[in-house]
């Protein structure tokens, strides 16, 4: 608690900068040490935006460095297994950024390798969306306001993907971004605090309705990360699973998530910020976030506590991300295999 914490930061994107810099600052006790973005360039226009005194020249110099306690992956999920793996081997703490991993296959070589440190800190940023609503949603569902589940409805739609004209990112690009699809995994892992299971089973469907675009620096490329899909899933105890991501629809974006249980439903809409409850045949109304139960952005103060004080990581921990990346490689593989229905 007296010595200083000198983290590293591998990555200095627009997330990073808008929060994780700004709140390892707040923090007593902890230095903000040394950057290393895309280029040398980017690298220093951070450090001197953040008063950090070492530009590290590569990733490999910054795990090296004996100075370095914890390091903060921003960059792309292409680098998370790599630059995890080797922090940990080195004896440093990690927060990685969301998604865990490219794949399956290296968000478990990431969790092993955490098992091999359990005197380290591993965590992944969390999806932030319902954070405030959390405790809430598990509160009522606790106290058995829903009944028995019946059903989890997830909506996300947009109309980013829809000009074919317009060049493919980073999340369109399987070299970087693997086979997470659309914002799959950030909505499931939601359901997954909520509910504290995920589904066992699950059918899905998807389309590519642009086969090639051109990328940022103008070279055509084959699209193989589906710009909608639908998954159907089914829970141990018979509840149903529904979920429909769609960058290609051109009327009015829908983002919400719904929990249909015998006696109640809860609605939490993201476009307007607002969790919603239906009691039996009654009209929906808003339900009021109490203070105490409205958790704000603590994810640099987390892991700052997690690695002091040793407590235990709730978000999120890297079993939470193993467990949406299953999900996400078995919607891969079920909409590639012509819906078949993959056991989890």
């Amino acid at each position: 608690m007296t010595q200083p914490l000198r983290i590293g930061f591998i990555g200095a994107g627009a997330n990073t900068r808008s929060r994780h810099l700004p709140g390892f600052q707040e923090i007593p006790g902890v230095v903000l040490a040394a950057v290393c973005n895309r280029t040398e360039e980017s690298s220093r226009k951070v450090a001197q935006a953040f008063g950090i005194p070492v530009v590290a020249p590569d990733w490999r110099a910054m795990i090296d460095s004996p100075t370095i306690d914890a390091v903060c992956i921003g960059t792309w999920p292409n680098l998370h297994a790599e630059l995890t793996i080797a922090a940990l081997r080195a004896g440093k703490h990690v927060l990685t950024e969301a998604r865990m991993a490219r794949d399956l296959g290296e968000a478990l070589l990431m969790f092993a390798e955490a098992q091999r440190h359990p005197q380290l800190v591993a965590q992944i940023v969390p999806a932030p969306m319902s954070l405030a609503f959390d405790a809430t949603i598990v509160k009522l569902i606790n106290a058995g306001v829903l009944g028995s589940l019946r059903e989890v409805s997830v909506m996300c739609t947009n109309n980013t993907q829809v000009d074919s004209a317009l060049p493919s990112g980073w999340r369109q690009d399987p070299q970087l971004s693997g086979k997470n699809t659309l914002a799959l995994g950030i909505y499931y892992e939601m359901t997954l605090r909520w509910l504290g299971r995920g589904v066992t089973t699950l059918s899905a469907d998807a389309a590519i309705f642009t086969p090639q675009r051109k990328n940022a620096q103008g070279e055509q490329q084959t699209m193989t990360i589906p710009e909608r899909v639908t998954v159907l899933g089914r829970y141990a105890d018979a509840a149903r699973f529904l979920a429909h991501f769609s960058s290609v629809e051109l009327t009015a974006p829908r983002n919400e998530i719904r929990l249909h249980g015998s006696r109640a439903g809860l609605r939490l809409d993201f476009i307007t910020n607002q969790l919603w409850l239906t009691e039996a045949a009654g009209p929906e109304r808003l339900v009021e976030i109490m203070p105490a139960l409205g958790d704000a952005w603590r994810v640099e103060a987390d892991f700052i506590a997690s690695i002091r004080e040793d407590r235990p990581v709730t978000l999120t921990d890297f079993a939470t991300g193993v467990s949406y990346m299953r999900f996400t490689e078995a919607v891969w593989t079920s909409w590639n295999e012509q819906g078949r229905w993959v056991t989890i």
